[in-house]
């Protein structure tokens, strides 16, 4: 079988009976939009992570938006987003008029530190969002302390982490967006919680902030016809709540199983000159959303283009950190100030990962990479 980076077509044959079935369920009752599934599907999302409110929406990048609208955050307020990570986490922000400010993010797991939040905390400063990123969350219990003590929202964008727990130095634990305001998620097909379209939600602890959030989704009417808010139209439909709630209950196996994965390739590649296997972090579990190297001694392109050739498929998340990119030059002040953010565009390579991996393919991409390794090491 081809090597494919998310083999969602052997996951929908795993799953079939069940997802066909749900599918035809909606077709038949018609229940496309807010219909029964959609608010079967929030319930039990909400009750997966142990949260009191979860609120459906078309997608991640409109539940990031909702998020921000629902905090009544002004145009100039500036919003705290890391620089290394996916452009829809500066997008929502700037689409509102609001200032994306960018900071710079940790070498080894890739996101914002409190530390680097800090030093671009200003009196403009209205909110946080971390970023969870390719599975793992960022060190929440600093970030919360940092934020309580200026005054400021925490929105976490969990797009890549849904069902990873971060547990406090007490020992309490907590699922990925669950610990800020408002927590975000993406069910993109390829995500860990993936739909066969797009779909988004929003996870809050706070009653207030849930009403609001689906105030806001649904052009801003709690009844139908009568606008309390200026709002937008995003809407989960029936069909993807549907396949979701199928997924739902092995959303922790396909954790597992993306889990064992992980675990063959570190021990493939852990003694490795050239490459850095992903750090895991100490507070937080990991979900492998992507496994993702560091090329320190080696040439990134050169690798990728070898696998490639080799039928082995990669992806380069992300070539151009968010500070650099065209359309957000203009609210950077010091573009000297991401110095890990763009070494860190240049080194990293997702490696295939998904919960159908076989282990034939597992050794058949290690064996590229240790025989393409040592091949760098004889020419050097």
């Amino acid at each position: 079988m081809k090597i494919q980076m998310v083999d969602l077509q052997s996951q929908y044959q795993t799953l079939k009976k069940e997802i066909d079935a749900a599918i035809s369920n909606v077709i038949e009752t018609a229940g496309f939009i807010n219909g029964p599934e959609v608010d079967q599907f929030a319930r039990e999302f909400a009750a997966y992570n142990q949260a009191p409110h979860a609120v459906t929406c078309a997608n991640g990048t409109d539940a990031l938006q909702l998020a921000f609208m629902a905090l009544e955050l002004k145009p100039g307020d500036e919003v705290i987003v890391p620089s290394f990570t996916y452009v829809a986490t500066a997008e929502a922000i700037a689409l509102l008029g609001l200032t994306p400010v960018f900071a710079d993010v940790d070498p080894d797991l890739f996101m914002l530190t409190a530390a680097s939040i800090e030093k671009k905390i200003t009196p403009k400063t209205k909110a946080i969002v971390p970023v969870h990123l390719f599975g793992q969350c960022a060190e929440m219990e600093n970030i919360l302390l940092l934020a309580q003590a200026h005054n400021l929202y925490v929105i976490e964008d969990t797009a890549q982490a849904v069902g990873a727990v971060y547990t406090f130095s007490d020992g309490t634990s907590k699922k990925a967006g669950t610990m800020g305001h408002i927590g975000t998620f993406s069910f993109f097909p390829s995500k860990n919680l993936g739909c066969y379209g797009d779909g988004g939600a929003l996870l809050t602890n706070d009653t207030r902030l849930a009403e609001r959030l689906q105030i806001l989704a649904n052009h801003g009417q709690r009844t139908r016809y009568y606008h309390e808010l200026i709002g937008i139209n995003s809407r989960l439909d029936g069909i993807q709540a549907a396949i979701l709630r199928v997924k739902l209950p092995h959303l922790n196996s396909f954790c597992a199983s993306r889990n064992k994965s992980a675990s063959f390739y570190d021990a493939a590649f852990c003694n490795l000159d050239g490459i850095c296997i992903p750090k895991r972090s100490e507070r937080s579990s990991h979900v492998f959303h992507q496994y993702t190297l560091k090329c320190t001694g080696i040439n990134r392109d050169n690798l990728r283009a070898h696998l490639q050739k080799k039928g082995i498929p990669t992806m380069v998340y992300y070539p151009l950190p968010i500070h650099q990119q065209k359309a957000y030059t203009h609210f950077v002040q010091d573009s000297t100030g991401y110095p890990v953010s763009e070494q860190l565009s240049s080194q990293v390579l997702s490696l295939p990962i998904h919960s159908e991996q076989t282990e034939d393919h597992l050794s058949y991409i290690a064996s590229v990479i240790r025989e393409y390794l040592h091949q760098e090491v004889v020419l050097v």
